[in-house]
């Protein structure tokens, strides 16, 4: 079965983005191999909000060769080129694509996204790149939810001062 990690970068005081969804506080760090990263994944999962930040910023859908899919009840597949669109039933489709056979599957940014899908038990890993600033306010990691426990599988400190956090979710009933 394939695992849904969520990846993102979080600033120390606990925000993913500004307070105007801005990203421009991300540390840029050459360690980082982005190609050797997007490899272990077939198919990215995002929220409407971080598909359209993205977009803004000239995001290429098809760079790495993945499925790019968006979860949104206003976007309609059939306006967009490139990636597929899900309107409803999000944890049933997940579910699926998880028991399909393949790669890992990248849950990009949103906080809103990843509370829905980590609250049903869809969640794998939670991997923050935890970036050496503080914002004072913005969007946090992720909205009010279920307890769950997570276990640390891994850490990196890069140069730059990013701390690479690695973790599993710990099975509910499980202990930690």
């Amino acid at each position: 079965m394939r695992r849904l990690r969520y990846g993102v970068a979080m600033s120390l005081d606990g925000f993913i983005a500004g307070p105007n969804g801005e990203y421009d506080w991300i540390v840029s760090d050459p360690e980082i191999d982005f190609v050797a990263m997007f490899a272990q994944y077939d198919t990215c999962l995002m929220g409407r909000k971080t598909y359209e930040v993205a977009s803004e910023k000239g995001k290429s859908w098809d760079k790495f060769g993945q499925r790019w899919i968006v979860v949104s009840s206003t976007l309609k597949a059939e306006d967009y080129a490139g990636i597929a669109v899900i309107s409803s039933g999000v944890e049933a489709a997940v579910a699926a694509m998880k028991a399909e056979s393949g790669k890992d599957i990248w849950l990009f940014g949103g906080g809103v996204l990843f509370r829905a899908l980590l609250d049903a038990g869809l969640v794998d890993t939670v991997e923050v790149s935890l970036m050496p600033v503080m914002l004072g306010s913005g969007v946090p990691l992720l909205p009010e939810g279920q307890r769950r426990s997570l276990r640390l599988t891994e850490s990196e400190t890069l140069a730059s001062g990013i701390l690479m956090l690695k973790y599993s979710v710990v099975p509910e009933g499980e202990a930690n």
